[in-house]
């Protein structure tokens, strides 16, 4: 498991109750914000793009991610100054844990983050110590039916850095910067929009946790991680839970 994503999650829940809704649709506000500041156009700016299509698989009103984005772009005046950080930290079992978060207040995050995961069996590390052991790439994720080897020999021909397969469907990851281009090609090859494409840190080593206890107290934490109210994505080393 080399992420453990809120939104993969939410997407496929057909019944949100409204707090958890609206707790997402702030997250992704909030993401739509910070990503903005890199440019406001969308087509020129992977990770916008990646951002709002979440947003709308979310069902988030087309109004509120324009908004967002003019936010972010310096159209609108932010009231809060948000920021995105990074909390590295080791888990039950000796697992990494990356944290992704955005927040105003970057000292009271942190504080929580720390509280949060001691009461896990988990603990804050030093910066640098766990990130390192992750390669930020992007990924693109599609039905198993729609693959053929023409098509995979054209992926690799348009960046496709690495294929596999999981769970029926097929998984590619390639650099960062060629994720848009590359759901571009899936789409156009496909002649449909079936692509799911994310910005994942991949660990360059994962590890198994076979114990049922450290399974339990893994879960439980990211679970509890999951409903805090700044923390946007969480990565870590374990091949699944």
């Amino acid at each position: 498991m080399s992420g453990h994503s809120k939104w993969s999650k939410v997407k496929h829940q057909k019944a949100v109750e409204d707090p958890k809704r609206g707790r997402a649709f702030s997250k992704l506000t909030a993401l739509i914000t910070v990503v903005a500041r890199g440019g406001g156009d969308i087509e020129s700016n992977p990770k916008l793009k990646v951002a709002v299509e979440k947003a709308k698989e979310f069902g988030m009103p087309k109004e509120n991610i324009e908004r967002a984005i003019k936010r972010g772009a310096g159209e609108i005046n932010e009231e809060k100054k948000l920021e995105e950080i990074f909390c590295e930290a080791y888990g039950p079992g000796g697992s990494a844990i990356l944290i992704q978060a955005i927040t105003d207040n970057k000292n009271r995050t942190l504080a929580e983050l720390r509280h949060l995961l001691q009461q896990y069996d988990a603990k804050m590390a030093d910066t640098g110590s766990v990130r390192w052991m992750f390669e930020e790439l992007g990924k693109i994720t599609l039905p198993k039916k729609f693959w053929s080897d023409d098509i995979s020999l054209e992926a690799i021909e348009n960046g496709a850095e690495e294929i596999g397969e999981k769970n029926k469907e097929i998984v590619i990851y390639t650099h960062p910067q060629n994720l848009a281009k590359m759901k571009d090609f899936f789409k156009k090859k496909i002649g449909q929009d079936v692509t799911k494409a994310e910005f994942d840190f991949r660990s360059k080593q994962s590890m198994t946790i076979t114990d049922k206890e450290t399974k339990d107290k893994l879960e439980n934490l990211f679970n509890a991680l999951d409903e805090h109210d700044d923390v946007g994505e969480i990565y870590s080393n374990i091949k699944e839970i």
